[in-house]
């Protein structure tokens, strides 16, 4: 069980890191608080390009997987404590 507890662990850990760098990557929609502070140039909000939307499929996968493995990390974790 510990084998499975760490190779989740260092999983969280990668994929909390790409969903972060994944997440900087996307183009900024507006009204956020780049706004509050002089980012306030957007253009073509409606456009989303191939690269966008293949962005944005990676980006939900990951997401999934990430909750995934939180899931299995909390279920690890409940379950050998009780063992």
């Amino acid at each position: 069980m510990d084998i499975i507890k760490i190779i989740l662990q260092v999983l969280l850990g990668i994929t909390s890191v790409l969903l972060t760098l994944l997440i900087l990557l996307h183009k900024g929609r507006g009204g956020g608080m780049s706004d509050m502070f002089g980012g306030g140039m957007t253009s073509s909000m409606g456009s989303s390009g191939v690269a966008e939307r293949n962005l944005n499929r990676v980006t939900i996968i990951l997401g999934v997987v990430w909750g995934a493995v939180i899931i299995g990390l909390a279920l690890v974790l409940r379950f050998s404590a009780e063992g």
